[in-house]
C-alpha cells in the first residue's frame, strides 16, 4: 500500500512537473500593462501578460503590482526592474521603482519618489539603466533622477520647466508647458522631450556619468503652431524622429544630426484620411517598426491606428491606412521586439487586443486575441530570451 502511495506521489509531482514546463515555456516574453485606478475604473494597478511570439497568444497572469494611477512604464535596460509613474491627485506627482520576477511576472515595490513637478505622464530609462527620465503634463517640468545599483530611485538630478507656451490653442491647452514624453537619443548623449503646450521638441545634453542634463536650445525643434506634439520615437537608423501632434491629428518627421543633438523638422502629414474631420479626435501615440519600414500613430476618437512606410533615405513618411483599432480610445500601444504583433491599450473599451503585422505592406490584421483590463493606457514587452 504505500509503496502503490509513493508511485502515485511520484506520478503526481512529474504530472505538475511537467504542467509547470509546460506553462513557463509557453511564452517568450512578458507584457506589462499600466492602468489608471480610481473612480469608475475596475483596474487595480500594473498588470502583467505572457506573449508566445511564434503564434502572437496572449496568456494573462494577473496583477503584477496594485498601484495608484502607475498610467505609464518604463523598463531597465538590465531587464530586471521596472519603473511607473503615479500621476496622483495632488499637486506632486510620483515615481516607483520595482524589482522583476521573471518566472511570475509579478513586480515588488523597492521605493518612491517625487516627480519633480505635478502629472507625471512618461517615464524613460538610459541606456546606461544609471538614469531615470519622467516628464509632467501638469506643471511641463522634465527631471533626471539617479537610478541606484539596486533598481530603486535615488536622489533628483536635474530639474527644468520648459517654455515659453505657444499660447496657439483656443481651448487653453497652450497658455501653459506641458511636457508630454521624455526620451534618451539612441547613443545616450541627448535627451528629448515632447511639450504640448510649447509647439516644441526640446533637446536636452546629457553627461550619462552623472544624469545631469543641459538645454541645447540650438537642436530643439517647433513643429507647426497649435500642433501640440506628445509622443516621439526615433526611426532604428537614428538618423529621423517621428512627432505626433496631438491637436492637430498628425505627425512631424524630423531629420536628427547625432553629433550635434539637432533636430530639424521635415514635414507634417495627417494621421488620418484625406477630408477626415479631425474635431473631437486626439493622436497618442508613436512608434517605430523594428525594421525601420513602418511608423504607426494612434488616433483616439477616431479609434484608429494609423500606418506610414518610411523613405529610410529621406526619413519622409507616406500614408498607408487608418485601420481600426476595434478598441476605443487607444491611448498607446507597442510593437514586440519581433516587429510580428502590435498590441493595442483601449482606455475606455477596457482592452488589450492583438494584431499581426504583415512585413511586407505594415498593415495590421487582428487576430482575435482580447484581454480585459480595466483603462489600459500603456504597453510594455520584456524579452525573456
Amino acid at each position: 500500500m504505500k509503496r502503490r502511495i509513493f508511485f502515485t506521489v511520484v506520478a503526481l509531482v512529474a504530472t505538475l512537473s511537467v504542467s509547470w514546463t509546460q506553462t513557463s515555456e509557453a511564452h517568450d516574453q512578458l507584457v506589462y500593462v499600466g492602468t489608471y485606478t480610481g473612480g469608475k475604473s475596475p483596474s487595480k494597478g500594473i498588470y502583467v501578460y505572457g506573449l508566445d511570439s511564434t503564434s502572437g497568444k496572449l496568456t494573462p497572469m494577473g496583477v503584477a503590482a496594485e498601484a495608484n494611477k502607475p498610467s505609464f512604464l518604463a523598463l531597465h535596460p538590465s531587464k530586471k526592474f521596472l519603473y511607473a509613474v503615479a500621476e496622483g491627485d495632488g499637486k506632486q506627482g510620483g515615481l516607483s521603482s520595482y524589482s522583476i520576477d521573471p518566472s511570475s511576472g509579478k513586480l515588488t515595490l523597492l521605493n518612491q519618489q517625487s516627480s519633480q513637478g505635478s502629472g507625471p505622464c512618461h517615464v524613460s530609462v538610459d541606456a546606461t539603466g544609471k538614469v531615470l527620465f519622467v516628464a509632467n503634463y501638469g506643471s511641463g517640468h522634465v527631471a533626471s533622477l539617479a537610478i541606484k545599483e539596486d533598481g530603486s530611485i535615488g536622489d533628483a538630478i536635474t530639474a527644468i520647466q520648459q517654455g515659453p507656451p505657444s499660447n496657439v490653442n483656443a481651448k487653453g491647452r497652450q497658455k501653459g508647458p506641458h511636457a508630454h514624453s521624455f526620451y534618451p537619443s539612441p547613443d545616450n548623449r541627448y535627451a528629448l522631450s515632447c511639450d504640448l503646450g510649447c509647439d516644441r521638441v526640446f533637446v536636452y545634453q546629457l553627461d550619462p556619468a552623472t544624469g545631469a542634463l543641459t538645454a541645447n536650445e540650438a537642436g530643439s525643434a517647433n513643429v507647426p503652431p497649435g500642433g501640440g506634439p506628445r509622443h516621439f520615437a526615433f526611426h532604428p537608423n537614428g538618423k529621423f524622429g517621428y512627432a505626433c501632434n496631438e491637436l492637430t491629428m498628425a505627425v512631424t518627421s524630423f531629420s536628427y544630426d547625432a553629433d550635434a543633438g539637432a533636430l530639424k523638422a521635415l514635414e507634417t502629414i495627417s494621421t488620418l484620411p484625406e477630408g477626415t474631420a479631425i474635431e473631437g479626435f486626439s493622436t497618442a501615440e508613436t512608434v517605430a517598426h523594428p525594421s525601420g519600414k513602418f511608423v504607426y500613430v494612434s488616433n483616439r476618437g477616431h479609434n484608429s491606428l494609423a500606418t506610414f512606410t518610411v523613405d529610410e533615405v529621406t526619413g519622409k513618411l507616406t500614408f498607408v491606412e487608418a485601420a481600426p483599432s476595434v478598441v476605443a480610445i487607444p491611448r498607446n500601444f507597442n510593437v514586440d521586439p519581433s516587429g510580428k504583433w502590435l498590441i493595442a491599450a483601449g482606455q475606455q473599451s477596457n482592452d488589450i487586443v492583438v494584431f499581426a503585422i504583415d512585413q511586407t505592406t505594415g498593415k495590421l490584421t487582428p487576430t482575435g486575441e482580447r484581454h480585459e483590463v480595466g483603462a489600459p493606457v500603456c504597453i510594455k514587452f520584456l524579452s525573456l530570451k
